[in-house]
C-alpha cells in the first residue's frame, strides 16, 4: 500500500492514461497562459538580503486564492509544497511538478503528519524553501491556520507574506478560497514582504496572537500589490 504522505520530484507517472492526458492539458495551458503575462518582483530589502543567506530557510505564506497567480514564483526561487491526495490535487500536483517544484502529498484528513514529514525532508535533503496557502485546504478563507507556524519552529523557518494581483482576471466567485486566474497578456504583481525572526520552539503554533499578526501581514502585502496593480 502507498504511504499516505509522500514526495514527489518528478510528474506522476503512475496517473491513469485519461488523467495524466487532463493533467498535462492543464498543465500546457496554465504555462502557455504564464507566458503571456507581464510580471512584476517586487521584494522587500529583508527578503532580498535572505535569499543571499543560503543556509537559512525562508516559508513563503499566501492565500489559498492567490496561488495560481503565484505559481511564477516557482522558476525564480527553489520551492516545495504539500498537495492534497485527492484527484484534484494529483491534477494540481503534476502541473506543479512539471514546474518544477517538489511536492509532498498528503490531505488534512489522512496524511497530514507524513506529508509535513516529506516536506521537511525536502526541506532539509534538497535545499528548498516552503511555500504554503496558509488558510487551505478548505478554509475558512483568509484564517491562517496553526500548520505554518509548526513548520517554523521544526525548521527554523522564516514566515515571510506573499500576495499577488492582476490586472485583468476570472475570480472563481464560487469557490470558497475566491480563486483568481490573471488573464492573457495581463500585468502582475507578485509582492513578497519582510521576513519574520525565526520563531522559538517553545511558540505556541496555535497562537492566536501569530495567526492575527499573520493574517494582518498578508492582507498588507495583497493591498500593496493591489495598488501598484492599480498605479500602472
Amino acid at each position: 500500500m502507498k504511504e499516505a504522505g509522500t514526495s514527489s520530484t518528478q510528474p506522476p507517472s503512475r496517473l491513469p492514461l485519461r488523467n495524466l492526458f487532463l493533467s498535462w492539458i492543464v498543465w500546457f495551458i496554465y504555462r502557455s497562459l504564464m507566458a503571456s503575462w507581464r510580471i512584476r518582483f517586487v521584494l522587500s530589502d529583508e527578503f532580498k538580503a535572505l535569499t543571499h543567506q543560503p543556509e537559512k530557510t525562508y516559508i513563503l505564506a499566501h492565500w489559498h486564492g492567490d496561488e495560481l497567480a503565484l505559481l511564477p514564483t516557482i522558476k525564480k526561487y527553489p520551492l516545495c509544497t504539500m498537495t492534497s491526495t485527492s484527484k484534484d490535487g494529483a491534477l494540481m500536483n503534476y502541473v506543479l511538478n512539471r514546474l518544477g517544484m517538489l511536492t509532498s502529498r498528503g490531505s488534512s484528513t489522512r496524511g497530514a503528519v507524513s506529508a509535513l514529514k516529506g516536506l521537511i525532508r525536502l526541506i532539509k535533503s534538497q535545499k528548498r524553501n516552503p511555500s504554503m496557502a496558509v488558510d487551505g485546504p478548505k478554509g475558512p478563507i483568509y484564517r491562517p491556520k496553526p500548520g505554518v507556524f509548526e513548520l517554523a519552529r521544526l525548521t527554523k523557518g522564516q514566515i515571510t507574506p506573499v500576495a499577488a494581483a492582476a490586472s485583468h482576471a476570472k475570480i472563481f466567485e464560487k469557490a470558497w478560497n475566491k480563486t483568481f486566474l490573471p488573464l492573457p497578456f495581463s500585468k502582475v504583481i507578485i509582492l513578497i514582504g519582510a521576513p519574520w525572526p525565526i520563531l522559538d520552539r517553545t511558540v505556541d503554533p496555535k497562537s492566536t496572537e501569530l495567526a492575527e499578526k499573520l493574517r494582518l501581514d498578508i492582507n498588507a502585502a495583497k493591498q500593496q500589490a493591489v495598488e501598484l496593480i492599480t498605479a500602472i
